[in-house]
């Protein structure tokens, strides 16, 4: 019996590989992909700022692509793109025009780079045919899977589903990846408006491409050609190097032990590229900002607190505000027992994103079995007090860079934590003009708490790196 199952799991996984070759083929020949070994295509687009929402519960803020040019090699496999950034400075002042560029090589053989290749919709139809795709029919569309040859941190392979429609179309692909907040995260791309070029070749005119939710691309394509004789060309970085772009891994930075400076008695500051304060109180230790970065300076930050203020648990993490870079580690924070702390418009999101599942790159908080627990505060204030100690979080108001953001505030000690609202000017300008909209959010909120800072922290290290004062944030704004 068992062995007649085995064969009849075989004959079906046959004929589903069988049935997946007749329809990649079909969509092949309608597309013009048969003989494609590259394509250039041009038009318009929009990229987006993964993480950096105004409100976390809103789309990813998206920036002008303009001129966007792409080229895509399929034998190499390599992929060339640029496009000119026109944006006006969240602070106010003169639109600027600015490069950028993105650039996969056989080189940089990461899923998060080649995956922009293999999405594509010719590129989907190449990986289909190269790596026993399998079809099942969904409603009006084909489903067309495939294992990609590139493999997880976990070793798993990582999954591409593509959806050719009742016209031999790519419509939509889907693939994973793995991200600190949202786990294995989805992506998915939707081709749209298809228009025929030379050679019978058929392109999308619109794209549009989701991480998390929300488009983090969008694309008007009003071109493209096959096989392009310049195709060398079209694919050589400028000199001085590859450059970056959209679709790049973020930088991991070494995970180099912490050093640390008292500020008052129980209060210190953990510091790094993103400073954290750790606040002693009678049986535990409350942290502000614990999971910046990635999970190696959260681990970083959680034990140069123990360290400093040893034999006491972790019971609180108040994170500044959502955005990625300051929350990047939160899975270290949560397999550490610690109960993050924000406002109310955040926990929703944190929880359904931490809580998703993490088999492409298991972190610390999967490995240990751990759930977020997440405390929403009640109001504008939460108040942590006991015998020894009293330390506010306040929620800023009316400030664009984020919804949900908050201070720390000692008042005793009268020093003022905070993120993403002050920089010190630049010596040769120390009135900027327009005036930092930030900065003058931050002091219109302190008049308004009726706080008393003698000394200011960034989680940002300013320069020089130092605890900033009241007076310097209104000397840059000319005011005294």
């Amino acid at each position: 019996m068992k062995k007649a199952w085995i064969a009849a799991a075989a004959m079906s996984a046959l004929f589903f590989q069988t049935g997946a070759a007749q329809v990649v083929s079909n969509a092949s020949k309608v597309m013009g992909v048969e003989g494609l070994n590259s394509i250039h295509y041009y038009g318009v687009a929009q990229n987006g700022n993964l993480g950096q929402n105004n409100n976390s519960n809103q789309p990813w803020p998206m920036a002008g692509a303009n001129d966007y040019v792409r080229t895509i090699d399929f034998t190499q496999p390599a992929s060339r793109a640029t496009w000119m950034n026109y944006a006006v400075p969240v602070t106010g002042g003169v639109a600027t025009l600015t490069p950028g560029q993105q650039n996969i090589t056989p080189q940089n053989m990461t899923w998060a780079q080649q995956l922009e290749i293999w999405i594509t919709p010719w590129g989907f139809l190449k990986g289909a045919a190269a790596n026993k795709a399998t079809v099942r029919p969904r409603n009006r569309y084909q489903v067309v899977t495939f294992d990609a040859p590139i493999k997880s941190p976990s070793g798993k392979s990582y999954q591409v589903v593509g959806y050719i429609n009742e016209r031999n179309l790519v419509e939509k692909v889907q693939t994973w990846l793995e991200n600190p907040i949202f786990g294995d995260m989805l992506i998915e791309t939707e081709y749209t408006h298809y228009r025929e070029g030379a050679n019978g070749l058929k392109f999308p005119s619109q794209i549009v491409q989701k991480r998390g939710g929300w488009p983090t691309f969008t694309a008007y394509i009003l071109g493209a050609d096959a096989n392009p004789a310049n195709l060398q060309q079209l694919l050589a970085p400028p000199q001085g190097g590859r450059g970056g772009g959209a679709g790049a891994p973020p930088a991991q930075p070494a995970a180099a032990g912490p050093t640390s400076e008292k500020l008052a008695d129980g209060v210190y500051r953990i510091n790094g590229a993103y400073n954290a304060l750790a606040v002693e109180f009678a049986d535990y230790i409350l942290l502000f900002e614990p999971g910046p970065q990635n999970e190696a300076r959260a681990q970083a930050i959680i034990a140069e607190a123990k360290r400093v203020i040893p034999n006491k648990p972790i019971r609180y993490g108040v994170i500044s505000h959502h955005h990625f870079d300051h929350t990047s580690g939160l899975p270290a924070v949560v397999a550490e027992g610690i109960t993050i702390v924000t406002p109310e418009v955040n926990k929703m999101f944190l929880m359904n994103a931490l809580s998703a599942p993490r088999t492409l790159a298991p972190d610390s908080m999967s490995k240990a079995g751990k759930k977020p627990v997440i405390e929403a505060m009640t109001g504008d204030k939460r108040v942590f007090q006991d015998a020894t100690r009293t330390f506010e979080v306040h929620l800023i108001k009316g400030l664009p860079h984020a919804d949900g953001l908050v201070i720390g505030y000692l008042p005793k000690e009268k020093i003022l934590v905070y993120a993403d609202m002050f920089n010190l000017p630049p010596p040769n300008d120390p009135v900027p003009n327009p005036p930092v909209v930030g900065t003058m959010v931050f002091l219109d909120n302190i008049d308004r708490l009726k706080l008393e800072p003698e000394r200011v922290m960034s989680i940002h290290s300013l320069n020089p790196d130092r605890l900033t004062t009241v007076a310097e944030m209104k000397a840059s704004l000319g005011r005294k």
